[in-house]
């Protein structure tokens, strides 16, 4: 078994200077929000290369340090990242987050369909480790070493032939959860080279998007949300399954 990282395709993502600010869909005194592109991972691998946290300087706006992360996505994840713009702000933003009150919504293209239109999948995860690498996977009796309860709300939004477009909504943050959970409902994620093997040959990267993010930041006010546009990677696919690109931005 290989690891997840070595069955990545291609180097990753290189940004033009200006490109991460350009991709900037919300900021005030706290928190940013960007639109990670897909190909291009939040920190540097143990190889170098690009990633999100090298560009930062572009999004100080002024600030004596750097914004960081305060959540993760998979580098070929697409989508809202949400970033805190100093210490005070990530513990907040950490506090949400571990209280499950950030609202996710992740877009998905599949290989086949669910047996249901929607639905709750309430399966656990573990780790699994050998010498030649890791995945995570799917532990519906909750008996495995280190188990974790994870849980994922879905919805079919649209089909075109053995292709399905799907909204989740996880309510728990375990690695690669969406991923799993899709293929232990026996439709993998198109272009997933870990979890869906079999797809990659039929597209160009892994059709996951972190579509949109709601942070109930400020206590008297309703929750900040943001959305982030559809992936040209995955449009091809979304127009296929129904998307109109304008009626849904």
């Amino acid at each position: 078994m290989l690891k997840p990282s070595m069955l990545k395709s291609g180097p990753a993502r290189a940004l033009a200077p200006d490109e991460l600010l350009s991709r900037l869909l919300f900021r005030d005194g706290l928190m940013l929000i960007i639109d990670k592109p897909a190909g291009l991972p939040v920190h540097a691998g143990p190889g170098g290369g690009p990633n999100v946290e090298q560009y930062l300087d572009a999004l100080r706006f002024g600030l004596p340090k750097l914004p960081a992360l305060a959540h993760r996505l998979d580098r070929d994840t697409s989508g809202c990242l949400i970033l805190g713009r100093h210490a005070k702000a990530l513990r907040k933003l950490g506090k949400l987050f571990q209280e499950g009150r950030i609202e996710k919504t992740y877009w998905a293209i599949v290989e086949g369909a669910p047996a249901a239109p929607e639905g709750r999948i309430d399966v656990n995860l573990r780790k699994f480790n050998q010498k030649t690498g890791w995945r995570m996977l799917a532990d519906p009796k909750g008996e495995g070493p280190d188990s974790q309860t994870a849980v994922t709300d879905y919805k079919v939004l649209g089909t075109a032939g053995d292709l399905t477009w799907i909204e989740c909504h996880p309510k728990t943050g375990r690695t690669h959860q969406i991923r799993v959970h899709l293929q232990h409902l026996g439709c993998p994620i198109l272009g997933d080279p870990v979890y869906g093997a079999s797809s990659t040959d039929k597209a160009s990267g892994l059709h996951l998007h972190s579509r949109a993010i709601g942070v109930p930041l400020y206590p008297k006010r309703e929750p900040i949300v943001a959305v982030a546009p559809a992936p040209v990677h995955m449009l091809k696919a979304l127009k296929a399954c129904g998307f109109v690109e304008d009626a849904a931005a």
